[in-house]
């Protein structure tokens, strides 16, 4: 967004309300955040639902679903052994959510629509969460299967005492970032691709009132860069659910399995 002929990148990252306000009076506020979570798990109920038929004969649609369930439960058998059934339900949910919400906030449904799309993964408090989410269940299923062994994890087993001494804080800090660590990688990811995107965005606006040759050139580099950026961005989409679900399943199985 220019405003006052100025760019105004974050703009498009502002939480505003659709209904009510944000004033003391009304305390409750519907907003375009909120709208967009409803669109994706409109989304993702409408994908689950449509391709859980259970045909004898799958059609595409249930192929595109029964896939994705096979490849992330591989994916966790792999990343933490015969256990993993039991943490499968979290894996997915939060593989599928991000996928999807990092995919429609790509979306260019502002060239047809009047609103563009709200990148809900683009903030931070979304990721923070669900990488929260993620480090309760890691700590739960740690002590609650080793009791205080869960420390050992901390320890490496065929280190020399003296090392140990020294490894052991190392770990511990490592781990206590990993939970921020998590949720802040598809953040910044979403976050800095949108932001190219939109300065690129106004150097096409601001190239085309100049109505110079110069200008033209400059509107050919932009159109280019964002046609580039856009398609990382799909990658990078996809790329950041699958990190952040294979980071989960490590994490999970580093706790249930220690060394």
């Amino acid at each position: 967004m220019a405003a006052g002929g100025k760019i105004d990148p974050m703009h498009q990252f502002v939480i505003e309300p659709i209904f009510g306000s944000f004033g003391h009076n009304n305390p409750f506020v519907f907003t375009n955040s909120a709208l967009w979570t409803l669109i994706v798990l409109g989304t993702i109920w409408i994908f689950m639902f449509g391709g859980m038929k259970r045909e004898l004969i799958p059609g595409r649609w249930q192929v595109a679903v029964e896939g994705l369930i096979s490849f992330v439960d591989d994916m966790v058998n792999v990343s933490i052994g015969p256990e993993g059934k039991k943490f499968l339900p979290w894996v997915f949910t939060a593989f599928v959510f991000l996928l999807f919400a990092n995919l429609i906030g790509n979306m260019p449904f502002g060239i047809y629509a009047p609103a563009h799309p709200f990148t809900i993964t683009a903030q931070f408090t979304f990721t923070g969460v669900m990488s929260l989410i993620t480090f309760a269940i890691v700590l739960g299923v740690g002590f609650w299967k080793h009791g205080l062994h869960f420390f050992s994890l901390f320890v490496p087993k065929d280190a020399p005492l003296v090392f140990k001494f020294v490894i052991a804080p190392i770990e511990l800090v490592s781990f206590l970032v990993r939970p921020f660590s998590l949720g802040l990688r598809p953040f910044i990811a979403m976050f800095a691709g949108h932001v190219l995107l939109d300065v690129f965005g106004n150097f096409v606006v601001q190239a085309l009132n100049s109505h110079s040759a110069g200008g033209i050139g400059i509107w050919l580099l932009s159109m280019a860069f964002i046609m580039f950026v856009s398609m990382i961005e799909l990658l990078v989409a996809a790329i950041q659910a699958y990190v952040f679900a294979i980071l989960t399943s490590l994490y999970i199985g580093e706790a249930v399995n220690l060394h």
